[in-house]
């Protein structure tokens, strides 16, 4: 007799599906939180604790395999032109979309539970003190041991760039240094598929305490806004990003299927991290080169964010209209400069969808309180947007790979239908 198997996206989908059951139970049951949430934190700990040498080991190795700094500093440029162009269509987007159904009209936010989001604020208000000049100066490390235990990714990054530069300089006496950085990401690859054994237990903690806390109430009362956010991340992920996939050789729906197994979890959980180790080892499968993977998906999480962007603008007019503010044409255009500006200088905080939109709202004239209201379903919107941004980035992975001549289309559809 055949032995059925449960891959792991199944056994997800079911401690997805247990975990809901269990929220809507055991609504506003207090025991839901104190039992699952330590759970569901153990689990993104977990995840947490090898996300960083993942990516320092495979960095230094990509780029001191490379050895070309000039070539490096070219995918640098290129990333960053394209991480701008791909959030700025988001953005639009998002304005667009808002403008013609307007979510906000007829809504009103007294029958809406409000949410503290004082840690935000204050959180917000320390950024904003700071300087573009200050939040460069902030991606070079006085300390990359206090970055590393900070989670600081972009610091991280930039410090094993310039490692990976200085092994490929000293040639043969580096390769020692790479030998070892290549045992350490083969061995972490290892320590991931044993964490991933307990994905389907953190899924149904997270979702758990998720629905219990938030119950439907809320999401009825703010379903309007919650279905345009869903429309627009669904348009953007097939149309913008399937016609981006489509210039790369790539066909959108079979690049889908292909990361069911990291999307799935990556919405289950609110976080790309989660998945970072598994889709850089799925693109480097796919025939990405391992320096332009170790690259461009890390600085991805921080600078091209395209669902949460296209959620900041929606929700940004999303209030005006709620408080009856009408925004003129160089209103919204401002909104869009802030947004481009605010969304990478503040990428790095945590909370960053709420803090950033705190940044933006004070510009346009709106009141920032109103956050307040929609705070209760940003945990459902963040799950769907989380997607997107989860794609955007393993595409920009493809993209910059194909622009450098070395990504192989024929051989990358063979290995993603074959799963």
């Amino acid at each position: 007799m055949k032995k059925i198997r449960f891959g792991l996206a199944t056994q997800i989908f079911v401690g997805l599906i247990l975990g809901i059951l269990v929220g809507v139970i055991w609504f506003n049951d207090p025991r839901v939180a104190t039992y699952l949430q330590p759970l569901g934190d153990l689990f993104l700990r977990l995840i947490k604790m090898i996300v960083i040498p993942i990516v320092i080991s495979t960095l230094i190795v990509g780029v001191a395999g490379t050895g070309n700094g000039k070539a490096f500093g070219r995918l640098g440029a290129k990333t960053i032109i394209y991480f701008e162009v791909i959030t700025t269509v988001a953005i639009i987007l998002g304005i667009i979309l808002a403008n013609v159904f307007h979510p906000g009209s007829h809504v009103n936010l007294g029958s809406v539970e409000k949410t503290d989001i004082q840690s935000y604020v204050d959180t917000s208000e320390s950024q904003q003190d700071k300087s573009i000049a200050e939040t460069f100066l902030h991606i070079v490390p006085t300390n990359f041991f206090q970055s590393i235990a900070e989670g600081d990714m972009l610091a991280i990054i930039f410090f094993s760039v310039l490692f990976g530069l200085g092994v490929a300089a000293i040639g043969e006496r580096g390769k020692p240094v790479i030998q070892f950085f290549d045992a350490v990401s083969h061995a972490m690859f290892h320590v991931v598929n044993m964490v991933m054994k307990v994905a389907p237990l953190g899924v149904f903690a997270l979702i758990g305490v998720t629905v219990s806390k938030f119950g439907i109430d809320s999401l009825i009362s703010l379903g309007k806004l919650v279905g345009l956010v869903y429309a627009a991340l669904i348009f953007f992920l097939i149309v913008v990003l399937g016609l981006v996939a489509k210039w790369a050789g790539v066909n959108i729906f079979t690049l889908l299927k292909y990361l069911k197994d990291e999307l799935l979890l990556a919405f289950s959980t609110s976080s790309s991290e989660t998945v970072l180790p598994r889709v850089m080892e799925k693109l480097e499968k796919m025939g990405c080169p391992k320096a332009i993977v170790s690259f461009v998906v890390p600085i991805g999480y921080t600078f091209n964010l395209d669902g949460s962007v296209l959620y900041q603008a929606i929700a940004a007019l999303f209030l005006a209209q709620v408080y009856g503010i009408d925004l003129s044409i160089m209103q919204q255009i401002t909104l869009i400069l802030v947004l481009m500006v605010t969304s990478k200088g503040m990428a790095a905080v945590p909370g960053t969808s709420f803090v950033v939109l705190l940044a933006t709202l004070g510009t346009i004239g709106v009141p920032a309180e109103g956050l307040a209201f929609i705070a209760g379903v940003d945990r459902i919107m963040d799950m769907a947007r989380t997607v997107v941004n989860l794609t955007g980035n393993t595409l920009a992975a493809i993209v910059m790979s194909k622009s450098e001549g070395q990504y192989d289309a024929d051989h990358g559809n063979e290995v993603m239908k074959a799963g």
